[in-house]
């Protein structure tokens, strides 16, 4: 088994994580979480979507979050864009990365972006055109690369065409998205390998959820392949609102924990990533699904007549 030695986590709780939150959190809120995130050593954080508040209230104040963001050096901030109107607002504000992308599947690009896949194709192209020439830079999602809860299988060669779509636009990073939790071990290795023969010069990156349980198993699956750019999200957060039975992306310190354990570099402050899941606990009001966050570290070491408690 050969791992890579050091691995980039993107964190997308602000924005695929709270997106589906019927809590309302306040600017001030996200923002306090944000720099949490940040004062644990992520240097990528998906900060906030830049779409209709109608579709997704959440982000009615994408701008005021972006261009309030607490800037330093070496973080990039991205948010969600899905058109070219977004592009723009979020170049606007700042906003360094511009991720975008299509679904494999029509029915589901329609429910997330109100545009079948081919419009969708063609909004990608105008939203590389907002962002050339600017600070900004677009990075690339292959959303329901792994299978569609509407249409079921998703065949590997539109996932490649949508591949090689984004590759064309000058992406050098793109994610597959497991964006309903479809994904298995196997299907993350065979999708992930035939896409890094074909396309070299790009990177390959996953973006997973636990809907089956399977998170991590794909991660590792992912590893196993040789990918090093992981998206994540703070105490398990998340889940599409167009997902049927939606569940949040693999947990950010669930990931980092286990990769720590492995013996991968994060950059990553594992105890910083728990005061961070903490904090969304409290600002949400309620237990998030992380692991680490209700059980602990696995070398953390317990007094033998101290209470045992069970973990829900």
């Amino acid at each position: 088994m050969s791992l890579p030695q050091k691995v980039t986590v993107s964190e997308v709780g602000p924005r695929d994580g709270l997106q589906i939150e019927k809590t309302m959190l306040p600017a001030a809120d996200k923002l306090r979480l944000i720099e949490a995130l940040a004062d644990a050593g992520l240097t990528r954080i998906e900060a906030t979507g830049f779409v209709h508040p109608k579709v997704i209230p959440q982000f009615a104040d994408a701008s005021e979050v972006a261009e309030a963001l607490p800037r330093r050096p070496s973080v990039r901030y991205a948010a969600f864009i899905p058109n070219r109107r977004g592009a723009e607002r979020a170049v606007a504000a700042g906003v360094d990365d511009l991720k975008c992308g299509v679904a494999a599947s029509d029915t589901f690009n329609r429910l997330n972006v109100r545009m079948d896949t081919a419009t969708g194709m063609r909004s990608l192209e105008e939203i590389a055109e907002v962002a050339a020439g600017t600070p900004s830079r677009v990075v690339g999602v292959v959303a329901t690369a792994f299978g569609c809860p509407y249409e079921g299988a998703v065949r590997f060669e539109e996932v490649d065409r949508l591949f090689t779509h984004l590759v064309g636009l000058g992406t050098d990073l793109i994610y597959l998205a497991d964006t309903t939790g479809m994904a298995d071990p196997s299907a993350v290795k065979d999708r992930v390998t035939r896409l890094a023969e074909r396309h070299p010069d790009t990177r390959v990156g996953l973006h997973l959820h636990n809907t089956r349980g399977l998170g991590l198993a794909n991660a590792l699956a992912g590893l196993e392949c040789g990918v090093t750019d992981f998206e994540g999200s703070i105490g398990g957060l998340g889940g599409c609102p167009f997902a049927p039975r939606a569940v949040g992306n693999i947990c950010t310190e669930d990931f980092v924990h286990m990769c720590h354990r492995m013996g991968i570099e994060t950059g990553l402050d594992l105890d910083r990533l728990l005061d961070a899941a903490r904090l969304a606990q409290d600002l949400l009001g309620r237990n998030l699904p992380g692991m680490v966050l209700k059980a602990g570290p696995a070398d953390a070491l317990h007094d033998p007549e101290g209470t045992r408690e069970k973990v829900d």
